[in-house]
């Protein structure tokens, strides 16, 4: 395993039990994404300000990725976990209430702050655990939980706020998260604690500084870092405007919970396939149909409407699909296990930051065109563009 000792474990617990944990938060999330965007509509009035509000968001989180190996090195991973996953309970539940925008905000940040450690700490525990397994049929396993959980979320998210209203669904979020944290409480994990020293400051800055500068000169991390960067860009631009646009067309909630629904079939179908694919054509080639396909499936959304938009919006998740499991081996197979915990936080910098460029990309786009539907230009153009960055030199 890693440098992080580990005092105690029950028996029988691997790679794959935490790879299973996606069970919880691709449920959570996939509720929580169904109705994000609509929220955010309701507060702001205007897609184009939504784009730069979870630009500004996404620019959060980033930071809180890049700090997130001094809290690693100040507290144990497992501590941290059990308190991110609480964190999400109680704010979740917390937002599910028709409070105040100023108050929804604030929970807004608090749980990117928890959100985004548990994407780190995740991928982190499954390679502490992963043995002579490896990170490929891991990521496999831990995108097909992701899936299951996801696949029913929008609908429920759905006959929720048509119940209640939008902000409701996020306190069936908030159970699951807290599902999760019993879940995780069940493995009996006891790491050694560590010493918490005084921070100073400037040291911090001056160290994570210096950390995010060796690791893009790792061989091989800015191009795993571009390439992760463009996946996490068309998935930040799908989860905040499909919702929109589809509403936007005159389309019901009940048909955006079948849109969203139905987009996770693919996932499903081809989440243990592709473990096996990758292992005899190799990586690179899904990589690159993937993004090459959801770039021409771009290009078409931004001049087609109604039902064929939406058979758009169901088969491009074909093209990420073919992306899921592997869009982040470039940083696991060009690593050593002693040095993921220190460098995986700024390599998912490459999650937050397309969140931060993306949206407000589109927001230009909806301001120069006058239509929503133009910011599928984007993701056009970050598909071609990262199809080329996969067969670029290391």
């Amino acid at each position: 395993m890693a440098k992080d000792k580990y005092l105690y474990v029950k028996n029988g617990i691997s790679g794959f039990s935490f790879a299973n944990l996606g069970l919880f938060t691709g449920f959570a999330d996939g509720i929580y994404n169904a109705v994000y965007s609509l929220v955010l509509m309701e507060i702001f009035m205007n897609s184009a300000t939504v784009g730069i509000y979870v630009g500004i968001y996404a620019a959060f989180c980033m930071f809180v990725g890049l700090f997130a190996n001094e809290l690693f090195r100040m507290f144990s991973k497992v501590r941290i976990f059990y308190f991110v996953l609480l964190m999400l309970a109680i704010c979740y539940a917390m937002m599910s209430f028709s409070i105040r925008p100023s108050t929804f905000i604030i929970l807004d940040y608090t749980t990117g702050i928890a959100t985004t450690l548990v994407g780190v700490l995740i991928p982190l525990f499954m390679s502490d655990f992963s043995g002579k397994t490896g990170m490929a049929p891991l990521n496999s396993r831990y995108h097909l939980w992701m899936n299951v959980g996801a696949l029913f979320a929008p609908l429920i998210a759905v006959a929720i706020a048509n119940q209640f209203d939008n902000r409701a669904a996020f306190f069936a979020s908030a159970l699951i998260y807290l599902s999760g944290w019993f879940a995780f409480k069940f493995f009996r994990i006891v790491q050694e604690d560590k010493k918490v020293k005084p921070v100073n400051p400037r040291k911090t800055l001056l160290d994570l500084l210096k950390n995010t500068v060796a690791f893009f000169k790792v061989k091989g991390m800015p191009r795993a870092y571009a390439v992760n960067f463009g996946y996490y860009a068309l998935r930040a631009m799908r989860y905040l405007y499909v919702p929109i646009i589809v509403v936007e067309n005159g389309f019901s909630k009940d048909v955006l919970g079948w849109v969203l629904t139905l987009g996770i079939i693919p996932y499903l179908v081809l989440s243990e396939v592709m473990a096996k694919l990758v292992r005899r054509y190799g990586k690179e080639k899904w990589l690159f149909i993937g993004f090459s396909s959801f770039a021409i499936f771009s290009a078409f959304a931004t001049i087609i409407t109604g039902y064929p938009l939406l058979a758009i919006f169901v088969m491009w998740q074909v093209s990420g699909a073919l992306m899921e499991s592997v869009h982040d081996l470039l940083f696991f197979d060009n690593t050593k296990k002693v040095e993921q915990t220190k460098y995986y936080g700024v390599f998912r910098t490459s999650v937050n930051l397309p969140n931060i460029i993306a949206p407000i990309l589109g927001a230009a786009c909806i301001t120069l065109f006058g239509g929503t539907s133009a910011v599928w230009i984007v993701t056009a153009v970050i598909g071609g563009f990262s199809a080329l960055l996969v067969f670029a030199k290391k």
